[in-house]
């Protein structure tokens, strides 16, 4: 070997290794719900297959159970602010910063999931364009299981309702609530197991995955599926954050989200008979509600709908498009 060539190959060499590695980016991310929830653990799933996809490049920390300090109604503004690089919310849970969020859980619109893919279709452009506007970008939106009424006390006609305290979320459930004689109390899931401790709360209106993650079984005796609207949660990014990944990073991280929702979808409708059957081994009843009780519910809640549209006047051509589709 030549002294020049051994010279150029050493240069080589030491240009290799001069090439620095690529940076570890490491986000936290707020989770409200506790561990065992399937959307947590949908959370831990996406942060393995990122890690993954970008051969350890981005890292995410998922912090369940609000370990962060930061309230399911407050996720959106702490996603805006960048007070957390990420966060997993419940649309309807932040319909205070943008109510175009709640149209999902207007009461009885949604029958079930076939129809809840076809209102996300018309819906979720606009979802995704007005967090844009919230200095955010979701990276991918699951529902949770079909809703239910847990009761202390049995409700076996519309008069058994009156004056019991039902756990709510916003204000199409308050208004639910208070329209069958009930008394509204909107609250965080993180409130609510401290709320039944105490005795200020009769009822609790959530899926049956939130009923056996809090053990509802040492508060509650009864399970009625109501059925009564739906609620997706959003894992969201905050875009300072977001634009300062690659564009091969956040193409990779965009490619594992559009992969997984689907089984994360499918996640979703295997929860609701899965936990049912938990309650039950746990001592709860699980039944239907009353004939009169639903049509109470149906006839107390008729013009939410017309309310919401009011309300939100970009949610009207959406739902005629909606009622159009399932009519079909």
């Amino acid at each position: 070997m030549t002294i020049s060539f051994r010279i150029a190959a050493a240069a080589a060499c030491m240009a290799a290794w001069s090439v620095p590695a690529a940076a570890e980016t490491t986000w936290d991310v707020s989770i409200p719900w506790g561990p065992s929830e399937f959307h947590t653990k949908d959370a831990e799933k996406f942060a393995e297959e990122v890690a993954k996809a970008t051969d350890g490049e981005v890292n995410l920390v998922i912090h369940a159970g609000g370990a962060l300090g930061i309230r399911a109604n407050e996720s959106l503004r702490a996603v805006e602010d960048g007070a957390v690089p990420m966060a997993e919310y419940a649309l309807f849970q932040n319909v205070g910063d943008l109510p175009i969020l709640g149209i999902e859980s207007i009461p009885f619109l949604i029958k079930d999931y076939d129809q809840l893919r076809i209102m996300h279709d018309l819906v979720r452009p606009l979802w995704e364009a007005e967090l844009e506007k919230r200095n955010q970008k979701a990276l991918y939106i699951v529902p949770w299981a079909s809703q239910n009424f847990f009761t202390k006390d049995p409700i076996d006609s519309p008069e058994d309702m009156q004056g019991m305290r039902m756990r709510v979320y916003d204000a199409n459930t308050s208004s639910l609530a208070t329209n069958i004689g009930m008394t509204a109390q909107q609250m965080n899931n993180a409130d609510i197991v401290p709320a039944l401790a105490t005795g200020r709360l009769d009822a609790v209106m959530t899926s049956g995955t939130t009923a056996v993650a809090q053990q509802y079984w040492g508060f509650l005796n009864h399970t009625y599926n109501t059925n009564h609207l739906w609620a997706s949660n959003v894992f969201a990014v905050n875009l300072d954050y977001w634009n300062e990944l690659t564009p091969e990073q956040q193409a990779a991280i965009e490619q594992v989200a559009t992969e997984l929702e689907p089984e994360f979808w499918a996640v979703s409708q295997g929860e609701h008979a899965l936990r049912m059957g938990e309650l039950k081994e746990n001592g709860m009843t699980v039944q239907a509600p009353a004939p009169e009780v639903l049509a109470l519910m149906r006839e107390a809640t008729a013009g939410l709908a017309d309310d919401f549209v009011a309300n939100v006047p970009e949610a009207g051509p959406i739902l005629d498009d909606f009622r159009a589709k399932v009519s079909e």
